[in-house]
């Protein structure tokens, strides 16, 4: 049975905890939870397809003992300092229900958190930096741009084409083709898709009975399960960065044998 520290590197391309969370060493408890969330929203078992479940299951089953290693000082010190986990370690169950425990820590979202955050978002420093993050990632193409950048709409594409221009005319960011040489077909195909898009959310809220209470989780599985997995991306994302998690103690079991780094 492999260590693990060899489980990391096969799911993951790498035994380094820390990488794995999309951290730096330095991350502080909070950040290490965010970023627990975030990778964990990606192979949720809920959030793919029965094809895809066990190995899902599997890495889902990992990343809550990354995350129960680097959120636990003792043993983030001893691993910090040597490299090394304990395979059976009490901090990592073996038999732990890992869906439960995310539960445990992250509460579920609801349309009004949805509002509260976009209405605290729109035009903040965040905002900014997300938008010159996407720009300069993908180069200037509005589609991927307006597809990233949390809470955005066709309706957002003016406001951020100006900020972006005064952008690229103090050089803050480079002169992207896909931006400034643009077509006009081309803008009018995205505001075509983003209306379609709209369109398609409405009739699943629709067909779903879903109102204006119902959790997030149960839209961003209904739309995962259709296939629609950009829209679940967005939701995905927005989860990452607006959950807040529940006051909560994780229990502990037993252990001994070490894994190298």
């Amino acid at each position: 049975m492999p260590s693990f520290l060899q489980s990391c590197r096969s799911e993951f391309g790498t035994d380094d905890l820390y990488k794995i969370l999309g951290l730096k060493k330095t991350a502080t408890e909070n950040e290490v939870k965010k970023g627990y969330h975030k990778v964990s929203l990606k192979v949720h078992p809920d959030r793919v397809s029965e094809e895809e479940k066990e190995a899902s299951t599997l890495k889902f089953q990992i990343l809550g003992k990354v995350y129960c290693i680097l959120s636990n000082k003792e043993k983030r010190a001893v691993y910090d300092e040597t490299g090394e986990v304990d395979d059976e370690d009490d901090t990592v169950p073996q038999d732990r229900d890992w869906t439960a425990y995310w539960r445990m820590l992250f509460r579920k979202l609801t349309t009004q958190d949805i509002v509260d955050f976009e209405k605290n978002y729109k035009g903040s420093k965040e905002e900014l930096e997300d938008l010159k993050t996407a720009y300069v990632e993908f180069k200037g193409d509005m589609d991927e741009i307006l597809s990233n950048v949390l809470c955005s709409t066709i309706d957002d594409e003016d406001r951020f084409a100006g900020i972006i221009k005064d952008w690229i005319k103090t050089k803050a960011v480079p002169d992207f083709k896909k931006f400034s040489k643009e077509t006009k077909k081309s803008k009018e195909n995205r505001k075509r898709k983003f209306e379609q898009e709209a369109a398609e959310a409405e009739e699943m809220k629709a067909e779903l009975g879903l109102g204006e209470d119902t959790s997030l989780q149960a839209i961003i599985q209904s739309r995962q399960q259709s296939r629609q997995q950009h829209m679940a991306s967005f939701f995905d994302d927005l989860e990452a960065k607006y959950a807040k998690p529940k006051k909560t103690k994780a229990a502990a079991a037993t252990g001994k044998k070490k894994g190298k780094k």
